[in-house]
């Protein structure tokens, strides 16, 4: 039977209303402007976003217990990653505040490096997050969730018009396509392959498979004749906790919990739990090396992820390692599972069996639910605008997995920037072209305008996955200042509340105020050099040193707001920077001149892209050891002739960009000299 989930706003219509596991649910209206589908991160994203943006909206979905689940990694966020998530925030979305609430273990990655690229990383428990998720979706604004299956998506001249379901038609102004894995989805275990989307737990010991989508994949395929391909992915088996020796692994406590959300206060409540890390050995590499015959036929379709590779993958590629780090992390506060992050693998059941218990902690180990790959189709991405937007057919959107992504941070992005422009075209239809909206997020403002970028210019050979390599203008997109950035241009299309402006715009004051009071202390060399210099350096003639303001200690190597504050005590200087503001202040400071620099190098670039590069080109490591083993790689395949052609090639950042303009320029300098 249909079902609808009741949402508070436009309800009209609605009739006999029941409950299920929490969920409200009665028969659908008539008509939607914005129907989503599918209910994984980014169905979630694109289908509150497209409600706050002023659309009824509609999310179908098979089984509306399964939405806001979390099929693979029971965590959010990480290197690049992270800074996904707190721009979803910063544009009002939903999932920064469900990993705050469900959040039981927190780290921040890349400490050791600068504030730019550090990865705020929080392992959730994986049924509070599904229920927090869906509670939040049960009580929002214009929006109702159809339990049904989406089958096909109906045009009229090339507007969408209605989405065909299992239980009936239900027009629609406009669309967004989430599918994840299961477009034609086909599971592997072993040499055994069946249709399905992915696996879902009814309870804690004991999980189902969901069917694929096929209806949609021949719409875009065949109707729309829209190019596709095949990628994969896979997940680990999952272990019972209770079977593990903990006691031979190392601890890994959760730091302190640090919000994702710009909206959200802690939990006073919080309970957080420790992960644990083993490793694999020689005899896990020599079983996986025995039993790769045992694997699914290496003729099928479907390329992997290349930063998230299955074990025998590792195995293959670091042939010399001794060792991979394996985490243990527990899925929730309430549950025995275990998942083991970096097993990942699709061999037969007491294959995988054989592996997990050649790992120190895990010799007697139990398998709760084995590991699998699933294999789906996806869209070349470069067949949408920037708005996720399928060309030349007006209302069609697609998010996530269906544009090659790898992740629930990338889906949950693509999610957003796909239901706000869905949204603006159902509500703007009537207009002339000229005059409708459009929501863009530009690379120089989000890690979410260099996804969107990435995809629709250059396409993806492989799962995408974000990283903050990818970023010309990393050390401006911050984690810290997503809300900043975004914020305002979320609020200019109605995905932010008033509430939240206000929040921010009075943050970005307090910024401003404090980047101005360091500006105006101003300290004598003796002082400063006593506190932020140590042996030899020290010692120095102070004389010969400039006065510095604070903000300059900031940008001085090794210093933070901490010392800085230390130091100021110290002067009975006041600081005078509220505590809301000091991460982004401190950025600031620190990143000043880089960012001057940076964007002189940049436009340099721009500037060159007729520019030739030299045919023989040596890309070794020991010739360009910035560029990564995958960039050296591709250049070497592609033997670009020119700096416009390197700039096409998926994969090639724009930083490492730079690196080979400014080697090839040197390059020529020295045989003009020569």
């Amino acid at each position: 039977m249909l079902m609808l989930l009741l949402l508070a706003r436009r309800g009209a219509g609605l009739v006999a209303p029941t409950t299920r596991r929490g969920i409200t649910t009665a028969r659908p209206a008539a008509a939607y402007d914005v129907i989503v589908i599918g209910g994984g991160h980014a169905g979630c994203e694109a289908a509150t976003a497209a409600a706050r943006a002023g659309a009824r909206t509609a999310l179908v979905t098979q089984n509306a217990d399964t939405v806001g689940e979390m099929s693979c990694n029971p965590s959010i966020g990480g290197i690049g990653k992270g800074h996904l998530v707190k721009e979803v925030d910063a544009l009002g979305g939903v999932m920064g505040r469900g990993i705050d609430w469900a959040g039981i273990h927190f780290r921040m990655l890349n400490r050791r490096k600068g504030p730019a690229v550090w990865g705020p990383r929080a392992q959730a428990d994986r049924d509070l997050y599904k229920d927090w998720m869906q509670n939040e979706l049960s009580d929002y604004p214009n929006l109702s969730i159809v339990e049904a299956s989406a089958e096909d998506v109906l045009f009229d001249n090339e507007e969408v018009r209605a989405v065909q379901t299992s239980a009936g038609e239900l027009e629609t102004k406009a669309a967004v396509i989430t599918t994840g894995t299961f477009l034609r989805g086909k599971i592997f275990v072993g040499s055994e392959s069946f249709p399905a989307g992915r696996y879902v737990r009814d309870d804690p010991y004991t999980a189902t498979t969901e069917p694929p989508s096929c209806g949609l994949a021949k719409t875009l395929e065949v109707d729309l004749a829209l190019p596709l391909s095949r990628l994969k992915t896979g997940t680990p088996p999952r272990l019972d906790g209770r079977t593990i020796d903990w006691d031979k692994c190392v601890e890994q406590p959760s730091e302190e919990a640090q919000p994702f959300s710009y909206f959200n206060d802690q939990r006073k409540d919080r309970k957080t739990v420790k992960c644990f890390r083993t490793a694999t050995n020689q005899k896990t590499h020599d079983i996986v090396r025995d039993y790769v015959h045992t694997l699914a036929p290496t003729t099928t379709d479907g390329v992997g992820p290349r930063y998230c590779p299955s074990l025998h993958k590792k195995v293959e590629r670091f042939s010399e390692r001794d060792s991979h780090v394996v985490w243990l992390e527990p899925e929730g506060l309430e549950t025995d599972l275990v998942y083991p992050n970096g097993l990942s693998g699709a061999w037969p059941r007491d294959v995988q069996e054989k592996i997990v218990r050649s790992i120190v902690g895990l010799e007697r180990a139990e398998i709760v639910q084995p590991g699998y790959d699933v294999e789906y189709d996806f869209v070349d991405p470069r067949s949408l605008d920037h708005g996720l937007g399928v060309r030349n057919v007006v209302g069609l959107h697609l998010a996530g997995q269906i544009c090659g992504t790898t992740g629930y941070e990338e889906a949950a992005a693509l999610g957003i920037v796909a239901g706000a422009n869905a949204a603006l075209s159902a509500l703007d239809r009537d207009l002339p072209l000229e005059n409708r909206r459009r929501f863009v997020v530009g690379r120089d403002q989000g890690y979410i305008g260099v996804l969107v970028d990435d995809l629709v210019t250059r396409g993806t050979m492989e799962p995408y996955r974000m990283f903050t390599s990818r970023a010309e203008y990393r050390l401006h997109l911050r984690a810290d200042n997503a809300d900043l950035r975004l914020t305002e241009k979320g609020a200019e299309v109605g995905l932010v509340e008033s509430g939240r402006l206000d929040k921010c715009l009075e943050r970005s004051k307090l910024v401003d105020d404090g980047v101005q009071h360091l500006d105006s202390l101003r300290f004598a060399p003796e002082a400063w050099g006593a506190f932020f210099l140590e042996g030899a350096e020290a010692e120095r003639d102070a004389k010969r040193r400039p006065h510095k303001t604070a903000s300059e200690l900031l940008a001085m190597p090794h210093a933070d707001f901490d010392k800085l504050k230390a130091f100021c005590a110290e002067q009975n200087v006041d600081l005078n920077v509220a505590a809301d503001a000091e991460d982004t202040v401190a950025a600031q400071c620190k990143y000043a001149a880089y960012l001057t620099r940076q964007k002189r190098d940049m436009d340099n670039y721009r500037k060159h892209d007729a520019t030739k590069i030299p045919a023989d080109l040596d890309y070794s490591e020991a010739n360009l050891p910035a560029l990564s083993a995958e960039e050296r790689e591709k250049l070497v395949a592609a033997r670009p002739r020119t700096f416009a052609e390197a700039g096409a090639i998926s994969g090639l950042t724009p930083a490492s960009l730079v690196y080979l303009y400014q080697h090839v320029s040197s390059r020529g300098k020295q045989r003009v000299v020569n």
